[in-house]
């Protein structure tokens, strides 16, 4: 397959651990519940972003970069990691983040001026509207910037997750199990297009079941079309035989909340629960609202007392620091 010839900057710590979450189970009723552990991946406290940038950082240390330059919201788990990245490999790193200065930098904010990337303000652009204006800024200063696409959603990006499917089977396998489901975090598309990959190249048949964190996709698409668009693009990009279309996708809009890092009681009771039983860190943004998505499900009835779920812990624990306010139990 093509994805094993494409140029990989080890980053993380891999595999991650996969394990029971029986104290959490318990408390439910079950069903039995799992976890994959990608909060554990290394890079500055760790995330599933470091995944999607072992093939990005390759492309651009290829390409003769010298700068990184991504965007995301100023607790963005995904910004600190690409931080990371660069800092690791001794390129500049230039970040292009919503909002405006807070003054006192806390969580993500905190560990991206540590790591040493320049941190550019962009008011209600968070996606990355601002990008091309400073690359072409770096570009006329004789620098090489390379662009990691918002969340490290692209191609390369969503390649980490097709490895990721293969590497938890192999844990699987040697543990003897076999899940059901699979429930994720689903935000900028690029986790939840590649597990569907990884899933119709390895043949699995659990059902994926991405939490969508966000109201909206962009101005121009659906979350639900982004996942789609970019599912068929990396099964092309990496020579997959095998089309996809929206009945391929389980993508529940249920529990957005009052909206983007908004925090509620629902959040609230995810990270407070998962603590208490398991001695987990969930995030605010991301982890806890899937994981409420989860709880929610689960006192539903959408799964079977039998059955084997796994909740894919896609990291972002620092971002709790900076919601202390909002998370006082």
């Amino acid at each position: 397959m093509k994805h094993l010839e494409l140029l990989r900057q080890p980053l993380g710590f891999f595999p991650t651990p996969l394990h029971e979450l029986a104290g959490l189970s318990k408390a439910l009723g079950g069903p039995q519940l799992f976890i994959k552990r990608d909060d554990l991946t290394g890079l500055a406290l760790g995330g599933n972003k470091t995944r999607k940038l072992e093939y990005i950082v390759g492309a651009a240390l290829a390409e003769g970069a010298d700068t990184l330059i991504t965007a995301g919201a100023i607790q963005s788990n995904h910004c600190r990691q690409t931080a990371a990245a660069a800092a690791k490999m001794g390129l500049d790193c230039h970040l292009v983040l919503g909002g405006t200065d807070p003054g006192i930098a806390t969580g993500n904010l905190l560990l991206d001026r540590l790591l040493g990337a320049k941190v550019h303000w962009a008011g209600e652009n968070r996606k990355g509207e601002d990008i091309p204006r400073i690359a072409r800024q770096l570009q006329a200063e004789g620098r090489k910037p390379f662009v990691v696409p918002y969340g490290g959603s692209n191609e390369l990006g969503a390649t980490g997750f097709v490895e990721a499917l293969r590497e938890l089977g192999e844990q699987a396998d040697m543990m003897r199990l076999d899940f059901d489901h699979i429930v994720f975090a689903s935000s900028s598309g690029g986790t939840h297009a590649g597990l569907m990959v990884g899933r119709k190249l390895l043949k699995k048949s659990c059902r994926l079941t991405g939490i969508a964190i966000d109201k909206v996709g962009t101005a121009e698409k659906s979350l639900k079309e982004q996942v789609l668009d970019l599912a068929v693009s990396t099964a092309r990009y990496l020579d997959v035989d095998h089309g996809f279309d929206a009945a391929d996708i389980d993508l529940n809009e249920d529990y957005t909340g009052d909206g983007y890092a908004v925090i509620g009681a629902a959040e609230r009771e995810a990270i407070t629960l998962t603590a208490r039983y398991e001695g987990i860190l969930l995030d605010p943004v991301y982890t806890g609202r899937a994981m409420a998505g989860l709880l929610g499900l689960i006192r539903k009835g959408a799964f079977a007392k039998h059955e084997k779920v796994l909740f894919w812990h896609t990291g972002g624990s620092p971002a709790l620091f900076a919601y202390a306010d909002k998370l006082q139990c």
